[in-house]
């Protein structure tokens, strides 16, 4: 279960040069992402923080959930635009459409993306709008997104519902069946050994 302040991000297209522009790219750990995240969005030229954007101003600015525009996570494959959404504290964004690319990298790193439909992603983005700070929750066992007495039903394919429900990558996926991996290979050495002799 994913909950808390909700926040609206209406923006179509949101690339993930957007979400992390290129020049926090220089780190060679994942530490410190936070401050490059929506970071022209959030600052202006003087890195003062922009007091007109949605996560710069409360009760959004306590928000681990975004409301967002269509195809969010579009353009290039850098998965720090995800590390820095999670840095950020945010746990999941919810939208009608996302990027391929980011969706495989949100799923590799525990933030969820549940898909809706235009209407669904309407009602929340009025929702997500209240100055009273709205708090969602996102139940990803029956697929469901709730907020008081509304409910609706979410997408999301099954490999990607399990990998975040046990908070699992496709690395540690793997390890699960290192002893059939390992009987795999072993199989593989006695053929070649074989091959070889003939």
């Amino acid at each position: 279960m994913i909950k808390g302040i909700v926040a609206p991000l209406p923006l179509a297209n949101v690339d993930t040069d957007v979400i992390m522009p290129k020049r926090f790219l220089i780190t060679i750990t994942r530490e410190g992402l936070a401050d490059g995240t929506f970071a022209d969005l959030r600052f202006d030229n003087a890195e003062q923080r922009r007091p007109e954007f949605v996560l710069n101003k409360p009760p959004w600015n306590q928000a681990t959930i975004l409301v967002v525009g269509d195809n969010f996570g579009c353009g290039s494959s850098r998965e720090h635009a995800v590390w820095g959404m999670r840095q950020l504290g945010i746990n999941a964004c919810i939208g009608t459409s996302f990027a391929g690319i980011f969706y495989d990298n949100a799923r590799k790193n525990g933030l969820a993306l549940p898909v809706v439909s235009p209407e669904v992603r309407d009602v929340l983005l009025q929702l997500a709008s209240k100055t009273s700070g709205a708090e969602i929750s996102i139940d990803l066992g029956s697929r469901t997104i709730a907020a008081g007495d509304y409910t609706e039903p979410f997408e999301m394919d099954d490999a990607t519902r399990t990998s975040l429900i046990r908070g699992r990558d496709d690395t540690l996926d793997s390890l699960e069946h290192a002893g059939a991996i390992r009987d795999f290979e072993a199989g593989l050495d006695d053929k070649m050994r074989i091959s070889v002799i003939t």
